[in-house]
C-alpha cells in the first residue's frame, strides 16, 4: 500500500462530501473514513441509515469507477 494510499484510510470523525459536488448541489453523498473502511450517508439526511464498506469492498468499487 502507498503512503497516499494509507493515508487516506485513516480514521476519522469528520464527514466529507464528494468532489463532484458544489456549494448548491443539494444531491450529494458524504464519506468519512472509519480505520477499517468507509461510511457513506446522504448529505440531506445526516441522521439517517448510512452504508458501511470495508477496505476492500472500497477499493474494489473505486476501482471499478475508474474502468
Amino acid at each position: 500500500m502507498t503512503r497516499e494510499a494509507r493515508d487516506t484510510c485513516l480514521p476519522s470523525r469528520t464527514w466529507f462530501k464528494s468532489s463532484y459536488s458544489g456549494p448548491n448541489n443539494n444531491s450529494c453523498v458524504e464519506a468519512r473514513m472509519t480505520g477499517v473502511g468507509v461510511d457513506i450517508r446522504d448529505s440531506k439526511d445526516p441522521e439517517g441509515a448510512l452504508l458501511s464498506f470495508d477496505s476492500g469492498a472500497w477499493r474494489d468499487f473505486l476501482l471499478r469507477l475508474n474502468h
